[in-house]
């Protein structure tokens, strides 16, 4: 029997499927009355769920993070799709296939990973290709680097999303390195390929794509300076000489400064060039998808996105183009 994916899900569906509940609570309408509000999770999307005269003995009787049966239908509500939960029972994780809960990328994991690693062995100075090479040696660590989303909710989060991110950087630095020349080409280069590394350790990737206790408490900026100082004694070794402090100072900075603003959670603000080119090269490409995935997960007839809090925004996804409608004249 096929699956009914969130994304499949259309106004008016009856659905009897397992999903991941996450984000449970218990809440009160203008009448006083509580209701039971979960987001319901597949590998496809996402959807609010409410269970209406519900009280502590729903609310208590499951997780965030468990999965469940759930009986109820779909209907649209201010543009949004939303399911009325007639009933759930929690589903026992060994008989659910994680596979089908924890989105992917939809890229070959192998081929962006070696894609990263050429473009970093083009690089002309010694220190950083041995920096390099000190990281790609960690088997463990690149396997986490591959395995890492690079969000939980707003840009490539899913599976590989780390590593699809950081090869879209490279891609995009290769190609606009000969405009500017007097930007150090082979230290952006390592400051992409670093910027996000906290994120192995920020993120857990089980049942559902989260936190670590030591991700919320410390953040991936960082640990990512953490493993950048762990990984300088092999580098050293590589190189056969002490690394140049100038340029690990900057490598750190790049790392510390790379979300731009203090209200942002930078420590710091980029106050070199490659740093302003990271801050904004990386600001592009996780704009770009997260706005792509809300277009995306749209319904296929809607014209405008619902409001979407993380963005600030709804998006205009449209009819027609001009060209389809034109009779063939432009």
């Amino acid at each position: 029997m096929t699956r009914k994916t969130i994304l499949s899900l259309n106004d008016g569906d009856s659905v009897e499927e397992v999903y991941l509940a996450q984000e449970k609570q218990l809440r009160a309408n203008r009448n006083g009355n509580n209701y039971l509000q979960v987001e319901l999770r597949d590998k496809s999307g996402v959807i609010t769920a409410r269970q209406w005269n519900a009280g502590e003995p729903q609310y208590k009787s499951f997780e965030n993070g468990d999965f469940l049966h759930v009986r109820g239908k779909v209907q649209l509500f201010q543009g949004t799709l939303q399911m009325i939960l007639n009933g759930f029972d929690k589903v026992p994780i060994a008989q659910v296939d994680l596979g089908e809960f924890l989105p992917r990328t939809q890229q070959d994991i192998v081929k962006l990973l070696e894609k990263v690693r050429g473009y970093l062995r083009q690089m002309a100075n010694p220190h950083l290709r041995a920096l390099a090479e000190a990281f790609f040696m960690d088997e463990s660590l690149m396997a986490a680097y591959c395995q890492a989303p690079a969000g939980i909710r707003h840009h490539h989060a899913y599976l590989g999303g780390l590593v699809e991110h950081v090869a879209n950087l490279l891609d995009a630095w290769d190609r606009l390195a000969p405009l500017y020349p007097f930007v150090d080409r082979d230290l952006l280069f390592m400051g992409l390929f670093l910027h996000d590394i906290g994120k192995v350790r920020e993120m857990v990737c089980d049942k559902a794509l989260s936190y670590s206790d030591e991700g919320q408490l410390i953040g991936h900026i960082v640990q990512g300076v953490e493993i950048l100082n762990e990984k300088i004694p092999v580098a050293t070794q590589l190189a056969g000489e002490p690394l140049n402090p100038e340029l690990l100072m900057r490598l750190r900075h790049m790392i510390l400064s790379h979300h731009g603003t203090y209200e942002f959670g930078s420590p710091r603000v980029p106050m070199t060039l490659e740093a302003v080119a990271l801050h904004h090269l990386d600001n592009l490409d996780a704009k770009i998808n997260a706005y792509y995935k809300e277009l995306e997960e749209a319904g296929k007839d809607a014209v405008w996105t619902p409001y979407n809090n993380l963005l600030g925004r709804k998006l205009y996804k449209g009819g027609k183009s001009p060209v389809e409608g034109s009779d063939g004249e432009v």
